[in-house]
C-alpha cells in the first residue's frame, strides 16, 4: 500500500459520495498499488487478473505469496504498521478475532451477493456486517461402503435399521462408527434432531447467551447415539485413526468425515461412496461449514478500490472456476457449484448447502472441551445423555459468564 496525493484523495471522496457501494474512479490512480496476500494455489490466479485491473484503473496489483497457515498471524502484526495487504485470503473463523481487534473493513458485494451460497455469506457475517467474500466451502459428508449399503440412507433411523441388519447377520462387526470425543463430527447428528450449540439468526450470527448443548434436540441425538453403542451397533473407544481403520478394513459400513479423508479412504482400496448426511426428526442435518474467502484490511489506503477488485474481477464465473480448478473443493459461487460433475464434490456440496458456519465468536472456545467430554461419557456409557449434556452446558455458560466479567472489569 502506498500513500496517494491529496488530489487523488479528493477525487475518491467525491466518487464515494456519488456511488458509495462501488465507485469507478474518474481518473486513473497512477502510482497507487493494491497489495494482495494469497497462498500457493490462489496467487497465480490473482496474478492473471492484475494486468486487466491495471489497464482499467491505472493501479498496479501486487500479489505476495504467503503460506495459508501464516497469513493470519503475519497480518495481525503487519496491518497496524501499515505494511500489510489491502486484500488477503483466509478462513471465516478468523473474523471474530480480527474484527474485535479492528483489523477488518466491512464489505458490500452488491448484486453479486445473490450468486453466493447463503450459508457462505452467513459465515463471513459478524454482528450484522459482512467481512469477507467467500470462494469455497468445506463440510462433512456421509461415507458408506456400497457393497454393504447400496443405497444412501435418508434418515438416521435408516442408519440404525441398516446397522441392525448388518450386525445381526454377522456381515460386519459394526454399522456406524464415530470418534468418541468429537463434537465437530457429531454436530450434524445433533442438528438433525433439533439440537444446536448457540442460537443462530441469518444475517446476524450466533447468540452466545443462548447455549443449546442441553437443548431437547441435542439430548435426543445423544440418546440415539447412546442406543447405538448400548446395542453393539457402534463401538466405544474410537479415535480418528481407529474409526478409519474399521471403515477401511470393511469392518464398519458407515461413517461421517470430510474431504480430507477421501485420499486416505481411496488408498485403502475399500469401495466407498459419499452422500449428504441423513435427515433426522427435525429435518436436514446441518454440518459445520468452513468457508474460505477474501477479506479487506481496515488499514487499506483504499478499501473501496479493494472492493472494486473483488466485485468486478474476482466475483465472476471465470475467476471462480479458476479458483475451483486450482484446488477442487465445493465453490461458494453457486453458478460454478451447479456445474460440478465430480460425484464426491457434489455430495460434499449438497451437505455444505445445508451447513451452518463454524461459529467465529470468541465464546466458541468455551464449548469444545465440555461438549467433547459429554460425548465421550455418553459413548463410554458412564453418564446418561441428559445428565452429560446438562453438565456440559452448565460449564459452558459459567465459562462464558466468567470471560464476560473479566472483559468488563478490564475495560
Amino acid at each position: 500500500m502506498k500513500h496517494r496525493s491529496w488530489i487523488l484523495v479528493t477525487i475518491v471522496l467525491i466518487a464515494m459520495v456519488v456511488a458509495p457501494v462501488a465507485y469507478r474512479p474518474a481518473v486513473q490512480a497512477q502510482g497507487q498499488t493494491l497489495t494482495i496476500w494469497a497462498d500457493l494455489n490462489r496467487a497465480p490466479i490473482l496474478e492473471g487478473l492484475a494486468p486487466d485491473f491495471a489497464d482499467e484503473y491505472g493501479v498496479e496489483v501486487v500479489i505476495q505469496q504467503v503460506g495459508f497457515g501464516d497469513i493470519r498471524d503475519q497480518f495481525i502484526v503487519a496491518a497496524p504498521a501499515g505494511e500489510g495487504p489491502d486484500i488477503f485470503i483466509g478462513a471465516h473463523d478468523w473474523i471474530g478475532e480480527l474484527v474485535a481487534s479492528g483489523l477488518l473493513a466491512p464489505i458490500d458485494l452488491g448484486a453479486n451477493e445473490e450468486n453466493f451460497l447463503p450459508a457462505a455469506i452467513d459465515a463471513f457475517t459478524y454482528e450484522g456486517d459482512l467481512y469477507g467474500m467467500p470462494y469455497s466451502v468445506e463440510s462433512l459428508g456421509f461415507f458408506r461402503n456400497p457393497e454393504l449399503v447400496p443405497d444412501a440412507p435418508e434418515t438416521w433411523d435408516d442408519v440404525r435399521a441398516i446397522s441392525e441388519e448388518l450386525v445381526g447377520a454377522g456381515t460386519v462387526p459394526y454399522g456406524y462408527v464415530i470418534q468418541e470425543n468429537d463434537p465437530f463430527h457429531v454436530f450434524p447428528l445433533m442438528t438433525a434432531f433439533g439440537g444446536y450449540v448457540f442460537a443462530f439468526e441469518e444475517g446476524v450470527g450466533y447468540d452466545p447467551q443462548d447455549v443449546g448443548i442441553d437443548s431437547e434436540g441435542a439430548i435426543a441425538a445423544f440418546e440415539w447415539l447412546d442406543g447405538m453403542v448400548e446395542d453393539g451397533l457402534t463401538p466405544d473407544g474410537l479415535d480418528y485413526d481407529s474409526m478409519h481403520a474399521l471403515f477401511e478394513s470393511g469392518d464398519a459400513a458407515m461413517m461421517v468425515s470430510g474431504p480430507w479423508a477421501v485420499e486416505r479412504v481411496s488408498a485403502s482400496g475399500v469401495p466407498f461412496e459419499i452422500s449428504r448426511i441423513p435427515d433426522g426428526p427435525a429435518g436436514p442435518a446441518r454440518p459445520f461449514l468452513s468457508v474460505q474467502g477474501f477479506m479487506v484490511s481496515a488499514f487499506s489506503d483504499d478499501p473501496q478500490l479493494a472492493q472494486i477488485f473483488l466485485n468486478e474481477f474476482v466475483a465472476t464465473d471465470e475467476t471462480m472456476l479458476a479458483l475451483y480448478e486450482g484446488e477442487p473443493r465445493p465453490p461458494a459461487w453457486a453458478p460454478i457449484l451447479e456445474e460440478i460433475e465430480d460425484p464426491l464434490l457434489i455430495a460434499f456440496g449438497e451437505s455444505a448447502a445445508n451447513g451452518m458456519p463454524m461459529p467465529a465468536i470468541p465464546e466458541m472456545s468455551a464449548v469444545w472441551s465440555a461438549w467433547g467430554s459429554a460425548m465421550q461419557l455418553v459413548i463410554q456409557q458412564q453418564l446418561e445423555p441428559a445428565e452429560a449434556l446438562m453438565d456440559a452446558a452448565e460449564q459452558i455458560r459459567a465459562a462464558i459468564a466468567a470471560e464476560e466479567e473479566e472483559t468488563t472489569e478490564g475495560s
